[in-house]
Parts: C-alpha cells; structure tokens; sequence
C-alpha cells in the first residue's frame, strides 16, 4: 500500500492551505552563491571551463573542439534514428509549428488616435536566442520541438541549442533530428549553471546570446537569475505540477491513470485530484493503488510514490464551484478538467498554464504533440504569465507620427500636460517649435 495524502479542504488548518498551494521549490536564493563561482570561472577560462565542469558534472569527457555538434553527428542521428521516431517528430512537430503559426501578428500597425495623430507598433524578433534543453532525467525532444518552433515561426535569425551530453559526450539522436528538421544547426554539449553562463557571456565555442529560454534544474534557475544583469533569463520554471479537476461524473480509472503523468517527472513534482466528490475520490485512490504497481520504472515509481506523500494527493471540496476556486488559487501548469460540463468550467478558470477539457484529453497530448506549447509556468506564475509562445522570441516597438495639423491641434495638450509634472524642457520643445 503506498501513502497518498487527503485533505478535506473545508477542515484543513491555515499552515496546511499554505503548504499545499506553496508546493513543492527549492529556495534559489540559496544557491545562487553556488552557481557564482561555476559562472564566474565560465567568465574568465572559457572553453576550459565549460570542458571541467562537463566532466565534473555531467560525467562527459569532451574536448574544446568537440562542444559544437559537428555535420557528422547530425547525420548519425539522421541514419540512427528508427523511422517510427522520425515519423513521430515529424507529426508533433507539424502540428506545434501550425499552432504557433496563428500567434502571428501584422509586423506593423497603426491608427489616426486623432485627426494628425499617428500611433501603432512594429514587432521584430529578437536577434538571437539560446534554447535550453534538459537531460537530467531523460531526454527531451518535446522541449526542443515546443522552443524550436515558435523561435523559427518568430523568424529568430539565429537560434543556438545549449544542452548536456550523455556520459558518451553525445547528444540524444533525437534532439538533433528535431533541430535539423527546423533548420537548427548550432548545438553545444554544454548543460547546467555552466551553460547558462556560456551564453551569457560567450566563450571561444559558445556565442554571447541575448536571450536563454527553457526549464532547467534549480541550479540552472539559480544562473538564470545571477546572470540576470548579462542575459535575458526569461520566465523561471520549476518542478512539474499538475491539477485532475473531477465532479461525481468523472471516470475515476481515467483519472488515476492521469494524476501519474506528472508526477513521474521527479519527486518534486505535483499532482494533485480536486473534487467534490468522495465517492469519485475514494475510487481514484483505490485505481491508484494497483496502478502504481504496473510502473516498470523503479525510478518512475519511486518518483510518484513520493509525490503522493509529499506535495501531491486528494483534495475534497464542498462543491465544483470550490474546486474551481481552489484551481485559480493554486494556478497550476497543467490542469485537466473532467467534468459533466468541462466548457462551462472553462468560463470559470483563469489560472493556470494550460487547461485540457474532457476525459480523451490527457495531459500527455499537450505534453507532445496537440500543438500548444508545454513549456507553461509554474510556482503560481500563471496568474500573471503565459506558455511559451512566438512573442517570447519577439519585441514590439511603439510607433508615432504626427503631421503639422496634427500637432497645431494637439501641443497645447502636450504643454500642459508637461507644465502638469514639471517637465520645463518638455514643455518648451512643443511650445518654441
């Protein structure tokens, strides 16, 4: 019998709500003083440094001249690669890029605000960005398919892949099939503190970037912030977390199969059943139980299990619509809403990185290959960001023009409004012209 936490949400204490929407995080702060020396030696040694600390932690040994994924190795991949995981790419990739496709805007816009007032906007992509993909625990085709693609459909000039090598010094030949099915061709066997460093700063082998994107461990998170000031760090991401929102209607086997789908990343993770239903919620405990035997994966199964008895469980409300509010207080990544009426609930979520409506939609088909992207936030960041989109890898200029009539009409206004807050130049350049 493994330990699955219940709460009972109308009895639980004040330090036990807090525990529960605090989940899971390790306290960056802490380890910045860590990752400080790593991205100080990247700084001054370069190359040499990034060479030590593959080798210290990532137990790779590689040379200078072979951080750069080489022509070759991407046509080992391309041959090494079975056909069934090409095809698979293939169709996620599609469907991701057509998603993204949509998120396009008109690169310029404008509007008269007023007769002689011209305003809009210009959106251009940013120069360059380096996309971090993990390894840790497996490797991470999706999240080069979810990075790649809305940087290329932003129109990104150069798109530069950081990720750590297996203990071979290679990198996963599915990585490299997926980068070259975007046309992305610059990847760096270099993972860790170190790496964000390395595009911080740009070594003899790795370029100075403007921006990194892409989840990563706590001391990943940890350079993200220290390097703050050299690199644009884009939003943090945490453990994984994830919400099975249910009523008396759901299919409690469906559940219980989809409350294991985050928890296996990691025993930090979150996973998390909100109903209103004991009935329901005593079912899914007991299809959790035998489930989690059938997981062939010591390491998957112990990451669950753990996930159960820590940051994870069975939350029991009084009715859906307290199980909604407990879901837009949580802010979850991922959430699944399996319910009689998921369109009607879907009114009333407005925190969380991706709601997936229905019982055939797991949170796997996002995960992969539906089209939105996964990388989502975490740590109750979704009440005020977004999944990664094309408009991370964009930036937008304002635009104004005024004509002759146009500022005859207005530089009053504009004098005033100077004189206002104190602005004497201000007011002078529009009253003496």
């Amino acid at each position: 019998m493994i330990t699955i936490n219940k709460y009972v949400w109308a009895k639980e204490s004040d330090e036990v709500r807090k525990k529960i929407l605090h989940r899971a995080g390790t306290d960056i702060s802490q380890l910045v003083s860590v990752v400080q020396p790593i991205c100080e030696a990247v700084k001054t040694r370069g190359d040499d440094a990034l060479v030590e600390f593959t080798a210290k932690f990532d137990n790779a040994v590689i040379k200078k001249n072979q951080i750069a994924v080489t022509p070759a190795e991407f046509e080992e991949a391309r041959t090494s690669l079975d056909d069934k995981a090409k095809e698979v790419i293939r169709y996620a990739s599609g469907n991701i890029w057509r998603f993204h496709e949509t998120q396009k805007v008109e690169p310029i816009w404008m509007m008269e605000v007023d007769k002689g007032v011209i305003a809009g906007e210009k959106t251009t992509p940013i120069t360059d960005v380096a996309l971090y993909i993990p390894r840790g625990r497996g490797s991470f085709p999706s999240v080069l398919l979810m990075l790649g693609n809305p940087a290329v459909v932003a129109g990104v000039p150069r798109i530069i892949v950081i990720t750590p090598p297996n203990e071979q010094g290679k990198i996963d030949p599915a990585i490299l099939f997926a980068a070259d099915l975007l046309g992305i061709k610059e990847i760096y066997k270099v993972g860790g503190a170190q790496a964000i460093a390395a595009v911080a700063y740009g070594t003899e082998t790795v370029p100075k970037c403007s921006k990194v994107i892409g989840p990563g461990n706590a001391y990943v998170t940890a350079a993200k912030r220290y390097l703050m000031g050299a690199i644009d760090p884009g939003v943090p991401a945490g453990p994984s977390e994830s919400i099975i929102l249910t009523d008396e209607f759901a299919d409690p086997h469906k559940a219980a199969l989809d409350m294991m789908i985050e928890a296996e990343h990691g025993s930090d993770s979150v996973a998390l059943l909100v109903t209103h239903s004991e009935q329901v919620a005593n079912a899914v405990e007991q299809h959790l139980q035998h489930l989690v035997e059938t997981i062939k994966s010591d390491q998957r199964r112990k990451f669950v299990t753990d996930v159960y008895r820590t940051y994870g469980g069975i939350v029991i409300t009084a009715n859906l619509n307290e199980s909604i509010n407990f879901v837009n207080d949580y802010a979850p990544e991922h959430m699944e809403v399996m319910v009689r009426d998921p369109f009607g609930a879907l009114q009333k979520i407005n925190n969380a990185g991706e709601i997936l409506l229905g019982d055939c939609t797991p949170i796997t088909m996002c995960n992969f290959l539906m089209g939105p992207n996964a990388i989502l936030p975490t740590g109750q960041n979704a009440k005020t960001s977004s999944s990664v989109s094309i408009h991370d890898f964009q930036k937008r200029s304002s635009i104004g023009y005024v004509t002759a009539e146009g500022f005859e009409r207005v530089r009053d206004f504009a004098a005033s409004f100077a004189d206002i807050e104190g602005f004497e130049t201000h007011a002078k350049a529009v009253r003496e012209r």
